[in-house]
C-alpha cells in the first residue's frame, strides 16, 4: 500500500514539475492520435455522408462491413499493417515500420470504421429531414454531401471525438507496428505497459493520470455536444 501511495505522490510530482520524459511521451501520443484522427475523419465523414444520400448496389453491404469492422481486434490490425510494412511486404521499401507514421496508419485503420458508423447514423437522420428540400432544389450529389457535413457538424464532431478516444487508448496495434522505441515511438499506452512491468509505478501512474484526464475530457465533450445538439433541435 505504501508503494502505491508513494507512486501516486511521485506521479503527481512528475506532472506538476513538467517532467520532460512524461510530457514527451504524452505529446507524442497526442501527435500520433491527432494526425490519425484528421486523416480518418477526412476519409470517414465523406464516406458516411455518401452512404446517407446515395443508393447503390453494395450500400447495405458497405454499411454492414463498417459496423463489423468496429469490433475488429486492434492486434489483428497491427499484425496486418506490420505484414504490409515489413521488408518482405508490399510497402516494405518505404521503411515505415517502427516509425510514428506506421502508428498513424494503424490508428487510421482502427478508427475509420468507428467514425464512419457513428457519423452515418446521425447523417441518415439528417438526410431524412433534408431529403425533400434538397431534391426539390435539384442539388447535385456533392452539394448534398457538403450540406449534410456542414449542418451535421456537431454530431460529426461527436463521432470524431469518439474516434480520438478509441485511438489514444490503443496499445496492441501500436506496440506491434511502433515497437515502443524510446524517444521515437513510445506513447502513453505502451509506456504504461513497459514501466509497470519494470516496477516504475511513478511514471506509469503519471501517464495513466494524463490518459484518464484526456478520456474524461473527451467523454465530457461528447456529452456536452450531445446535449447541445438535442436542445438545438427543440
Amino acid at each position: 500500500m505504501n508503494e502505491i501511495w508513494d507512486g501516486l505522490v511521485h506521479a503527481a510530482f512528475l506532472i506538476l514539475t513538467l517532467n520532460a520524459d512524461l510530457y514527451e511521451i504524452a505529446g507524442r501520443s497526442l501527435q500520433v492520435t491527432l494526425a490519425a484522427l484528421v486523416i480518418a475523419s477526412a476519409v470517414a465523414l465523406p464516406l458516411a455522408a455518401l452512404l446517407a444520400v446515395q443508393r447503390f448496389r453494395w450500400r447495405r453491404a458497405t454499411i454492414a462491413l463498417l459496423n463489423a469492422l468496429m469490433g475488429l481486434p486492434p492486434v489483428v490490425v497491427g499484425l496486418i499493417v506490420y505484414v504490409i510494412l515489413s521488408r518482405s511486404g508490399p510497402l516494405g521499401v518505404l521503411g515505415l515500420l517502427f516509425t510514428p507514421t506506421a502508428m498513424v496508419i494503424a490508428q487510421v485503420v482502427i478508427i475509420v470504421p468507428l467514425i464512419a458508423s457513428v457519423a452515418h447514423q446521425s447523417l441518415r437522420e439528417l438526410w431524412s429531414e433534408y431529403h425533400d428540400l434538397l431534391i426539390s432544389m435539384n442539388t447535385g450529389r456533392v452539394q448534398r454531401i457538403a450540406t449534410l457535413l456542414w449542418d451535421g457538424r456537431r454530431s460529426l464532431l461527436t463521432a470524431a471525438l469518439a474516434g480520438f478516444g478509441r485511438g489514444v487508448g490503443e496499445v496492441g496495434a501500436i506496440m506491434i507496428v511502433g515497437g515502443n522505441i524510446d524517444h521515437v515511438t513510445r506513447v502513453m499506452t505502451t509506456a504504461i505497459a513497459l514501466e509497470t512491468g519494470k516496477g516504475n509505478f511513478a511514471l506509469a501512474l503519471g501517464l495513466g493520470m494524463i490518459l484518464i484526464a484526456l478520456s474524461i475530457m473527451v467523454n465530457l465533450a461528447i456529452h456536452w455536444l450531445g446535449r447541445t445538439e438535442t436542445e438545438g433541435r427543440w
